[in-house]
Parts: structure tokens; C-alpha cells; sequence
């Protein structure tokens, strides 16, 4: 293993940003080619479509009104009504912009979602954004090979490195490509749930923030891998603030660190995953951050994703 603090520093970089995209859904809805693999989704109720895309609407603006009040830029693009893009709310999986001025667009396991890919959501972020590198995976589709963007793949942004379990939806070839390109090194493991079932993006299971770290330890079984985790956790300066396989099922793990525009952070969160917490792992959290909450139940219930699942985060040079 590479000692991180070898180049840590070489080049000053940012783990969060004041700056997100983030896509107000026109059929917000249950989608069953998801549902393969993703546990957390839940199909009661399913049937009341014009019910649940009006409460996650209600949902949505409530959201964004907490993070703009807290001084979050917030850019909210419009989902085209067609076609039906029942997890377009997700925009996190299929784009990353990056600090490089990079954008990368990922091949996607739901064949539904792949519409999701929009170029008319890049072009508008290239008004305001310096755009001058692109990449582009989304052809791995043909071979059912998928990496699914910040849902498959967490970024320490500073020390360069991808933290990811490999699922149907995290391909490790397409993971050794990507960190190819990026000049990222990978920290791979698998990860399973309480039924021995792959979890099916990393940032169900794991959220990293600049000085801390929130994992459910408990869905790695190989106990080498483990340690490698421990060992970056500890190199990079990390508090390990672990949660349960309870708390992750109620979205514990779906967390994201968020900076406003005076430089103060939080920890972006649903409200069901707040409510999950221990009064110390609070305490803990607020030791770095403030932590903002909103109820979005009917998106975490159907969508199988909560409050980091909606947030696609800009580190793109401005114009």
C-alpha cells in the first residue's frame, strides 16, 4: 500500500462544494428493473402513480428549500416528461463533474434509467461551468458492464482515492478504468446485507466526509478487506463513525457533506436517517458538521435512494 500522505498535499483540493445539480422529476415512480438489486425499494402501493409523483414533488421542493436556506447553491434542472424517468430524481449515477473540468457520463444497469442521460443538462451547466474534458462509458452498456457514478463509486477527493463494493451495478473493470483516467487508486471490497444479498451502490452503506467517516461495518464479511478500509480510514486523518444494519436500512449510510457559500459544511441527510441516530452519533457528527434534514419517505420508499442519491455535486471551475 502507498503511504497517502506522500502527495496529499501536492495539489489543494476540495472533498465538498458549495455547488449541486439536482433534477425535480416529471414520473417519479417505483421501477421494477431496479428493484432487481436494490434492496430498499418497496413496491406497496406502487399502483398510485399521480399519488406518489405529487408527494415527491412536495418531497423535492422541501429539500431544496432547506439546503438553499442554508446557503447551498442549488441548480435544479427540470425532468423532460418523456419518456417516463421514474429515478430521473437520481442524477447522481449517470454524471460527476470534476474539479479538472471534467464531466463523466456512466453506463447504467436499468435500461429505463439510460434515458436519464440528458446532453441539454451538461450544456446548461456549461453556461456557468468550464466544461473541457469529457468521458464517456456509457458504451460498456452493450457488454452489461455498468459503473454507476458516486452511487457505485465514493471519492476521497483529496488523497485520490475510490472507495467501492462491487455489485451488478459496480463493474471492477470498469472501476480500474476509471481510476486509470482519474489517477484515483482503488480501495475495493464487497459488501452484503442482512440476507447475504450484494448492497447495490457503496453510498447506501457509506458516506465520507472531510474528517469523518459514516460505515456499516457490519455488511463487510471479509475481514482482510476490513482492514484495508481501517488502514485508509486511518491514513487519511478519519473518525470511523459506524452505524447498524437497522440504521443503514433506513438510509444511515445515504448521507453527503455539503459546504455553503461561507465555507460552513453539513451533512446533507433524510430525515428517516436522522431519526435513526444515536444521540452520540450525533453529537459526533456535529463535532465537524451541521447536519441538515428533510422528509423525502415516498422517494426513499419507491426510489430505493435517499437525500445523497439526489445530489450531483459541481466541483467544475467556474466561468
Amino acid at each position: 500500500m502507498r503511504q497517502a500522505n506522500h502527495y496529499t498535499m501536492l495539489i489543494k483540493r476540495r472533498q465538498t462544494t458549495d455547488q449541486i445539480l439536482m433534477i425535480r422529476p416529471a414520473a417519479f415512480g417505483y421501477n421494477p428493473q431496479t428493484a432487481e438489486n436494490n434492496a430498499f425499494q418497496q413496491k406497496d402501493g406502487a399502483e398510485n402513480t399521480e399519488v406518489i409523483q405529487q408527494q415527491a414533488l412536495k418531497e423535492f421542493d422541501a429539500f431544496v428549500d432547506v439546503l438553499r436556506q442554508a446557503g447551498i447553491q442549488v441548480i435544479v434542472i427540470e425532468d423532460s416528461p418523456e419518456p417516463a424517468k421514474p429515478d430521473a430524481v437520481f442524477p447522481n449515477n449517470w454524471v460527476s463533474f470534476h474539479d479538472n473540468g471534467a464531466v463523466i457520463t456512466y453506463p447504467m444497469y436499468s435500461v429505463i434509467r439510460r434515458a436519464e442521460r440528458r446532453e441539454d443538462i451538461i450544456e446548461q451547466i456549461a453556461q456557468t461551468f468550464q466544461l473541457n474534458r469529457r468521458l464517456d462509458f456509457s458504451d460498456k452498456e452493450a457488454e452489461n458492464r455498468f459503473l454507476e457514478g458516486t452511487g457505485s463509486m465514493i471519492f476521497d477527493r483529496v488523497h485520490r482515492l475510490v472507495y467501492a463494493c462491487i455489485s451488478p451495478r459496480t463493474d471492477e473493470g470498469l472501476l480500474d478504468r476509471f481510476c486509470d483516467w482519474a489517477e484515483y487508486e482503488k480501495v475495493q471490497f464487497n459488501a452484503v446485507d442482512a440476507n447475504s444479498q450484494q448492497i447495490y451502490h457503496t453510498n447506501v452503506m457509506m458516506a465520507l466526509a472531510d474528517n469523518f467517516v459514516i460505515i456499516c461495518m457490519d455488511t463487510i464479511p471479509d475481514k482482510e478487506e476490513k482492514a484495508r478500509l481501517e488502514y485508509w480510514f486511518r491514513e487519511t486523518g478519519k473518525e470511523v463513525i459506524e452505524i447498524s444494519l437497522e440504521q443503514m436500512n433506513r438510509f444511515a449510510g445515504n448521507m453527503l457533506q455539503l459546504a455553503n457559500t461561507e465555507g460552513a459544511t453539513f451533512l446533507v441527510m433524510s430525515e428517516q436517517a436522522y431519526k435513526s441516530l444515536s444521540t452520540e452519533q450525533i453529537e459526533r457528527i456535529e463535532n465537524y458538521s451541521k447536519i441538515l434534514y428533510s422528509p423525502i419517505y415516498t422517494i426513499e420508499k419507491y426510489g430505493g435512494g435517499s437525500a445523497r442519491c439526489m445530489l450531483a455535486e459541481i466541483f467544475l471551475p467556474k466561468q
